[in-house]
């Protein structure tokens, strides 16, 4: 008998009735990880809450059951639910930051969920326990360190607080929402590493949310796909892989990039219906290459397969038949000719001490340069540097053949056009209180002389060439997906034409697919226009389908550079070796 089992969960709007989620049934055993994946809105997060017996404000869990060993959680009131969540149930976050309470103490707060779920455990027994659970995490925290609060840690360090705090009182299933985005390969390969092994070693089930589909690969035993607020294919992972029988499936694995090849990645066309607008039928016929007149007339049953393996598809054993095909792209070649951007012995402190330690880089027209190294390797402060942002204690940028000020309010209007930065989180680098068109256009305002007529056809010729329509113009940022504030962001440093673009970890908070577009975009930019690109991150696997060289940072120091195949072939350091074994791969 399974440890889990969810049958028929329904969450509705509470205004319209409209379904979040509907028709959800899936069993988990004991010690076993399930994958859920799917883009953003298909309603993987929703599911993954109900579990706990919890729905977002404006909805409401209407149907279905969610029995963890003997308990329908959702038959409990809700002072019984504050009693089995962290007991039966526990849950780890996409952002430990938010996660912990930054007024109280580390220590204190695992010590406080022990209180209330194990309060049968003495207080020695219970700084046994932690000390235990802590270790298991890899974390070797005395007396002193647990007195720390969460903001003394790193973000991988909080992160596995989180799983400290989830497994310390020994549930039956953890939920953890996405809890490696935005960390580098290293410490998300430990993270997924104390996942699995606790799993094992206290028979604890787990659900893992994520769209990041190597990640399933290496961690789940089974998979489940959402798209539309429904199971399009359920499968063990190398069904899914080798292969899968939902359209929707195939496609999202053309947008994922693999650190074992240079693929080019395949955004999918259109956006995930939203509650209230889904058809009756098939909810991915629209998007969908294989749909036949019959998609969208009755609602599409499940079929089965193979063994474990179910799909809402009237396609499906014809889909799983035909084998998966990603296109590979050539190696990148170098390109001959002068560089227009160069940054020669670049060094920079803070609080007087010195965290770059004479970086050279050059970035060719037309050529895409990654940065890549774990979190704090230097990466994000030298292009910081670059642009004028950082103040860097000696060292020279030259862009075009001339001599770049340190800061960026002491550089001209031309020098500032033809270097443009896009930050990382395009939710802070927007102003809320503008509009798309007032975002795009405020540069022009700065560093041009454009009348009124002129100033809009540059906007709105900006927001075509990163694929968005004219109509976008007037809307406020909270009115956009996090694709098209990125895509927006993007947008207003083109509307400068630059010659060079830096991109800050620009991808890492996307799901696969609208990443993709943005990788595609970047691209076309890079092979039409000519446009220079300093790409900083920490994705080994985008790297490889990006950028023509990478430099590899460690700790303020280029520790290898050269052409991507070959460093990904034959990388010569250590910390490169480590860094590609921790990158997780699909095939």
């Amino acid at each position: 008998m399974a440890l889990i089992s969810v049958e028929g969960l329904r969450v509705e709007l509470t205004a319209s009735g409209a379904d979040v989620v509907d028709e959800v049934s899936f069993e988990i055993e004991a010690g076993e990880v399930l994958g859920l994946v799917g883009e953003s809105g298909s309603g993987k997060t929703t599911v993954a809450t109900a579990l706990l017996g919890h729905a977002r404000r404006g909805a409401v869990i209407t149907a279905g059951r969610v029995v963890i060993d003997g308990t329908n959680v959702l038959a409990l009131n809700p002072n019984e639910l504050r009693s089995v969540r962290g007991r039966l149930v526990s849950y780890v976050p996409q952002d430990p930051q938010a996660a912990l309470d930054p007024s109280m103490r580390v220590g204190k707060q695992l010590d406080e969920s022990l209180r209330l779920h194990s309060s049968e455990l003495t207080s020695s027994r219970r700084a046994e326990r932690i000390t235990e659970v802590l270790g298991q995490v890899g974390l070797s925290l005395d007396a002193q360190a647990l007195r720390r609060y969460p903001h003394e840690f790193s973000g991988g360090q909080r992160q596995r607080i989180c799983i400290a705090m989830a497994f310390v009182c020994r549930p039956k299933l953890v939920v953890l929402d996405e809890p490696t985005t935005g960390l580098d390969v290293t410490t998300q390969a430990t993270i997924l590493r104390t996942v699995r092994e606790l799993c094992d070693y206290h028979g604890v089930a787990a659900v893992y949310v994520t769209h990041d589909l190597a990640v399933v690969r290496n961690l789940a035993r089974r998979v489940i796909v959402m798209y539309g607020g429904r199971i399009v294919e359920q499968a063990p992972v190398d069904n899914l892989f080798e292969r899968p029988a939902h359209p929707y499936s195939r496609d999202l694995l053309g947008t994922n990039p693999d650190v074992s090849a240079r693929l080019e990645l395949r955004p999918i066309e259109g956006s995930s219906p939203t509650p209230g607008t889904r058809s009756t039928g098939c909810s991915y016929q629209p998007r969908c290459r294989f749909a036949i007149d019959g998609c969208t007339s009755e609602p599409t049953p499940v079929f089965s397969v193979e063994v474990d393996h179910t799909v809402r598809c009237v396609r499906a054993a014809e889909q799983a038949r035909v084998p998966v095909r990603i296109r590979e792209l050539p190696p990148a070649e170098v390109l001959h000719g002068d560089p227009v951007l160069t940054a020669a012995s670049i060094r920079a402190s803070y609080w007087g001490r010195e965290v770059l330690h004479g970086v050279d880089l050059t970035v060719a027209p037309g050529e895409c340069v990654a940065l890549l190294g774990e979190s704090g390797s230097g990466k994000t402060t030298l292009s910081r540097a670059l642009v004028g942002l950082t103040p860097r204690t000696s060292g020279e940028v030259v862009l075009g053949g001339v001599t770049l000020a340190v800061r960026a309010r002491d550089r001209n209007a031309e020098q500032r056009r033809r270097l443009q930065y896009v930050f990382q989180s395009p939710y802070s680098s927007l102003n809320p209180r503008r509009t798309v068109f007032e975002s795009v256009a405020a540069p022009l305002e700065i560093l041009f002389d454009h009348a009124r007529d002129e100033k809009t056809d540059r906007v709105l010729d900006a927001l075509r060439r990163v694929a968005l329509t004219p109509r976008v113009a007037e809307r406020f940022p909270d009115q956009l997906s996090g694709g098209e504030r990125q895509r927006v962001a993007i947008a207003r440093a083109l509307v400068c034409e630059p010659e060079v673009l830096i991109c800050d970890e620009v991808t890492s908070a996307l799901d696969v697919s609208v990443q993709a577009s943005i990788v595609q975009l970047l691209g076309r930019l890079q092979h039409d226009d000519g446009l220079g690109i300093l790409f900083v991150t920490h994705n080994v696997a985008l790297v490889r389908t990006i950028a023509d060289r990478v430099h590899v940072m460690r700790d303020g120091r280029t520790v290898e550079q050269g052409l991507v195949e070959d460093i990904v072939r034959n990388p010569l350091q250590d910390y490169t070796k480590q860094l590609l074994a921790d990158t997780p791969r699909m095939r």
